[in-house]
């Protein structure tokens, strides 16, 4: 890893103010209490007083003491002198030239306990720290970086110079991954090392090396594919190596190891250092059972899904052709049951006349066609499924002796079904056991269970397979090893560490101790809410309450369209004209040398390689990912920047997910370090949306959705997006997944310097589990709401009185549930927040379907309250409806620029494996938020020169112009990565004379 990763602004920041602190910062940092108040008391002339005070703050809130001691914010110096009662704070001025500032400096060192950072002491403790969390995977420079500022500021310890640290970190990283060689290849034997290098040897009449079969994983959804990854499975477990060392390496690294074997060429893997390649290679087989059961179960609930939707096809298609026959035989039902309505036949004759109205052999036929046509409401299709056995029989039973499933107490009975079904196939055969019939639902056992009380074996089998599919999508069955389908119990915080890490918990999420009083905390906030609606509804013009079919509803009118005022119209086209044309690669090129981007992007496994020109390189791959068009338009043997050699050799080495992250969060810390940013939002608001892209190739990491995709496959991008027009992280998910299944594991997951607490989605995101998670990590989930009639509103105070509201609350939730298990959604909470389990496995078994948990049910009754709260205020506040409609927008721009940056190769993409969609995608965003970040560099440029010319510019349209424009950039052709040397050093290009002939710009609508 390069010793320097920080850009320019970075260094300039550390150990200085940027603006003025905050109202907290001040309370915090700067106030004076009675020590202070009896030291500074000593002090001789009111310039010493205010500049100890002034030192004494600043070491306390920088961590180090400046050179010039008087360069503060105006406003720390006022907030200082107002408790000091000093009348003129500007006296601060001869504090500058005095030589007792240096006297002050080792007295508050002295009286205040700050030490040196050059102690030995002091270095050892704070580098065992950062070793200890970049071993289990924070591995991030900038990350760590920012950790040891924070460590030597809580510790009081002066801070040293920038490089000082940035060295410090920066030697960290390949200290750990010498160490997780030497642990994971600790204990080989010369044999095993043979093994593991015979990988790479191609088998004789094979054309491919076991290693490259192995890694392979399936791309169609057939059952042949099916059976190949289940002997793959069996390769894998036959390979039998077995290394004690690799349980004692973080997962996180165990993960990146792999994921670098799976992802790199071979030549390139040959070529490493032997203990590096070792190391290598043992995490890859060590995930790689994991990783093939995840694959085999993948394809398991794709061929159950389309089995069952076939069946379901064809049933409703074969309905349709027999409605004639079930027509008639209901008209002559009717014409027989018509004559026992007839009150005119005495009882005796009744039977004579209903035969003589239908004969006794057409009414006969007729029940028969109506008991052989008619369907119950909760048909299964097991007559259409029948014609698929065979189909069946080739997988099931090697799919029984591979995996083996385990199951939390609610999956039980279809794993003790499975266990029946796996002694019928292995031989010797005992069909003589009972099979387990806790597995078979009200709708199957009209199918399983014969009249004479025997069990249908086919039947039997379609039910079991029913049941897996429905238990593997809820986590109720899980396997081990595996990532996808490991058990989301697992990782929980219990015991020790959950007692020691409780109260910080509870600290971070700002949740009570105990459940009581988070009630009446509830309680309170419901009812008040609620009594404020009320009053305020009569006066509401938005929100009427109708009655329908005997029940009132809610209306709610949609938002009318806000108008354009004259100034913001003009306000955009004078920006608009005077931002600079560019090509695309030089606007890549342009962000690089601004940011310091490209120190984001390392070498795999060669921290100190390096290419002279690689920011070209770079950028030449990125345009390549993000505009879909492969690197062949960009190669140019002439350029050494742009070889195809070179641009293979940086995608393979540099594109990962790792420093796509770490790049990502550069570009968000350069945007929200912009002030005109901060007029379109502070980073506390972000939306979570999809943005879907047909797959017209055949990989198993694609799902079907006519809606979307037509008569193909497609991905869904779900991403996050802030409200300074950034994308912060996404997740690639098959098909059109339920987005709630989503959305906390791409919240959770992100990495920027921005922590959004207002998330906002649309109304097909949210759930009543939801809601209640989002209440405990201490967010607020404000989805935009479709049908508010619909929706329930939920009391805890069935005596209130709500006026207008009381007969739409008629819903009550018990807080008993909530108490009760307090503690275990704390825990779970806390597990959430400090990552040891899984968010989207945790959403699966929480999501309330036939028999939910009881934990699931008490934070589905704490969804209901937040819910509830959310309804009240979208209702009442025009503003929140607004503030969603407008973020929800802002996204949607977003996914039309990323559409039209995507543009290559019809916009399809044509990834097979899933890390190659997140590494595809993951670069298409880091694309856009370079083109958001040099919009809007240049977006303030012209501002700035709007205000010079003396433009009227006001705040209120500054605040709805937006960064998501490209109307000036060339998306097509003319792949030039040339900068010119001014830029290069960081001036600006110069803005457009929009007066100027040929220099007007066409409409760029976002």
């Amino acid at each position: 890893m390069p010793v320097s990763f920080l850009s320019e602004s970075q260094k300039q920041h550390y150990g200085g103010y940027v603006g003025e602190p905050t109202a907290v910062q001040l309370a915090q940092y700067f106030h004076l209490d009675d020590t202070d108040q009896t030291h500074l008391a000593r002090r001789r002339g009111l310039h010493n007083r205010l500049g100890f005070a002034v030192q004494l703050g600043t070491v306390r809130f920088l961590g180090t003491f400046l050179p010039d001691p008087t360069a503060v914010p105006a406003g720390v110096v006022r907030y200082l002198a107002q408790q000091l009662r000093i009348a003129d704070p500007s006296c601060l001025t001869r504090y500058r030239t005095s030589d007792q500032r240096w006297e002050h400096t080792a007295e508050i060192r002295r009286l205040y306990g700050y030490t040196d950072f050059l102690i030995p002491r002091v270095q050892f403790r704070l580098q065992r720290w950062l070793y200890a969390l970049c071993w289990t995977g924070t591995d991030r420079p900038s990350v760590l970086f920012e950790r040891a500022t924070t460590w030597l500021l809580s510790h009081k310890v002066l801070l040293p110079g920038v490089s000082v640290l940035e060295r410090l970190v920066a030697r960290l990283r390949p200290r750990v991954e010498v160490r997780v060689a030497r642990v994971l290849t600790r204990g080989l034997s010369p044999a095993q090392q043979t093994q593991l290098t015979t990988l790479f040897h191609v088998p004789p009449g094979s054309r491919a090396s076991t290693f490259e079969r192995l890694r392979r994983g399936p791309i169609r959804q057939s059952v042949p594919a099916l059976r190949s990854a289940l002997r793959r499975v069996d390769e894998v477990r036959t390979l039998g190596l077995t290394v004690p060392g690799a349980g004692r390496v973080p997962p996180a690294r165990l993960q990146t190891l792999a994921r670098f074997a799976t992802t790199t060429r071979m030549t390139a893997l040959q070529r490493l250092p032997v203990p590096r390649q070792l190391a290598t290679l043992v995490a890859f087989l060590h995930t790689l059972e994991a990783t093939a059961q995840d694959d085999v179960l993948d394809l398991v609930d794709r061929l159950l899904t389309d089995l069952f939707t076939e069946a379901v096809s064809t049933g409703h298609k074969t309905r349709l052709r027999t409605l004639k026959d079930l027509d008639v035989a209901a008209d002559r039902l009717r014409h027989a049951c018509a004559v026992l309505f007839d009150a005119t036949l005495p009882e005796g004759q009744v039977r004579t006349a209903a035969f003589a109205a239908v004969p006794r052999e057409t009414l006969a036929d007729a029940i028969h066609q109506v008991d052989r046509l008619v369907r119950p409401p909760d048909e299964v299709y097991y007559p259409e499924l029948q014609a698929s056995y065979r189909r069946v029989r080739r997988f099931f039973p090697p799919l029984l002796r591979t995996i083996t499933f385990v199951a939390s107490p609610a999956g039980q009975a279809v794993v003790d079904a499975l266990g029946y079904l796996r002694q019928g196939e292995a031989p010797p055969r005992q069909p003589s056991l009972e099979p387990p019939l806790a597995v078979v639902t009200p709708r199957w056992r009209r199918y399983v269970v014969r009249a004479d009380d025997t069990v249908d074996p086919q039947a039997y089998t379609f039910c079991v397979l029913d049941r897996l599919r429905a238990a593997l999508r809820r986590r109720e069955l899980f396997v081990t090893p595996s990532v996808r389908y490991a058990d989301p119990r697992r990782g929980l915080l219990e015991g020790a560490a959950w007692a020691t890490a409780r109260p910080l918990v509870c600290r971070a999420l700002g949740q009570p101790s105990t459940g009581e009083e988070a009630m009446t905390t509830l309680r309170q906030q419901l009812d008040q809410t609620y009594r404020t609606v009320a009053a305020r509804l009569p006066h509401n013009p938005a929100v009427r309450i109708e009655t329908r079919r005997g029940k009132e509803r809610l209306v709610l009118s949609p938002l009318e369209e806000l108008e354009e005022p004259p100034s913001l119209v003009a306000l955009r086209a004078a920006v608009a004209a005077r931002l600079p044309r560019v090509d695309l690669p030089e606007l890549l090129l342009e962000i690089i040398a601004r940011t310091g981007f490209a120190t984001a992007f390392t070498h795999v496994s060669e921290r100190t390689a390096h290419v002279d020109h690689f920011a070209v390189s770079l950028c030449a791959v990125l345009l390549a990912e993000a505009c879909n068009i492969g690197i062949e338009p960009l190669v140019c043997q002439d350029v050494p920047a742009l070889q195809r050699a070179r641009l293979v050799w940086v995608s393979q080495h540099y594109l990962r997910t790792e420093t796509l992250t770490e790049g990502n969060a550069l570009l968000v810390a350069a945007q929200n370090a912009i002030p005109l940013v901060h007029t379109w939002g502070g980073g506390d608001v972000a939306s979570a949306d999809g943005i879907r892209f047909v797959v017209p190739i055949r990989t198993v990491h694609a799902g079907p959705n006519p809606k979307y995709y037509g008569h193909r496959q497609g991905v869904t991008y779900y991403n996050l997006v802030s409200d300074q027009s950034t994308g912060l992280h996404g997740i690639p998910v098959p098909g059109t997944l339920r987005d709630s299944l989503v959305l906390l594991s791409v919240l959770l997951e992100q990495q920027t310097e921005l922590h959004p607490t207002d998330i906002m989605t649309d109304s097909g995101a949210y759930t009543d589990v939801i809601f209640g998670l989002f209440r405990l990590l201490g967010y607020r989930f404000m989805p935009r709401l479709a049908d508010l009639g619909s929706m329930r509103l939920w009391r805890m105070d069935r005596t209130a009185d709500y006026g207008l509201l009381n007969s739409l609350a008629r819903h009550r939730v018990s807080p008993r549930p909530i108490i009760r298990h307090w503690e275990d959604m704390l825990r779970l909470a806390g597990s959430l927040k400090l990552a040891v389990v899984h968010a989207g496995s945790v959403m699966r078994t929480l999501q309330v379907g036939e028999r939910p948990t009881k934990l699931a049910q008490a934070v589905a009754a704490l969804g209901r309250i937040d819910k509830t709260l959310h309804i009240l205020s979208y209702i009442d506040e025009e503003a929140v409806r607004r503030r969603v409609l407008l973020q929800l927008n802002r996204h949607e721009d977003r996914h039309k620029l990323a559409r039209t940056v995507f543009h290559g190769r019809r916009g399809e993409l044509r990834q097979r494996y899933r890390e190659g969609q997140e590494d595809q995608l993951g670069t298409l965003g880091l694309v856009v938020n370079m083109i958001v970040l040099w919009n809007t560099i240049y977006m303030d440029a012209a501002l700035q020169q709007l205000k010079a010319e003396s433009y009227p510019v006001r705040a209120a349209d500054v605040a709805r112009l937006t960064p998501l424009r490209w109307g000036h950039i060339n998306m097509l052709g003319r792949y030039a990565f040339v900068l010119p040397e001014a830029i290069a050093r960081g001036a600006l290009r110069p803005l457009r004379n929009p007066t100027a002939p040929g220099d007007a710009l066409e409409e760029d609508l976002p």
